[in-house]
């Protein structure tokens, strides 16, 4: 039962990882609430280490803050990373899968763990 049991979680969790859909980064607006895959460049970081929640900012314009589409990594979730975002994500190619959000009335996507970044 153990056995069947973990197999049928295992099969969830693969079915749900494949449901996402691919989006533009113009599109993350239109997405609010979806968990969607987003291909795109990183063209600045900011890592606020001493602002609350120390969030490390990925933006996917060189217009920040009024990218269409941030990312956002709170200082707690750092830790499960291996390298630095702010430094060796910036101005590189990346796809990143998480649920759309809307904070400050702008869409981002948190990322929570270094597997929701495919680094191009």
């Amino acid at each position: 039962m153990k056995t069947l049991l973990i197999g049928l979680c295992a099969l969830s969790f693969s079915i749900s990882a494949y449901s996402q859909k691919e989006i533009k980064v113009e599109e993350a607006k239109d997405n609010i609430g979806d968990t969607v895959k987003v291909c795109t460049k990183i063209f600045d970081t900011n890592f606020e280490e001493n602002a609350k929640g120390s969030p490390t900012y990925l933006f996917t314009s060189s217009h920040n803050p009024n990218a269409t589409l941030t990312f956002i990594i709170w200082g707690e979730k750092r830790k499960f990373f291996d390298y630095k975002p702010e430094k060796d994500l910036k101005e590189r190619g990346v796809c990143v899968t998480g649920k759309v959000e809307l904070l400050k009335e702008k869409p981002v996507i948190v990322i929570d763990k270094q597997n929701q970044i495919d680094i191009k």
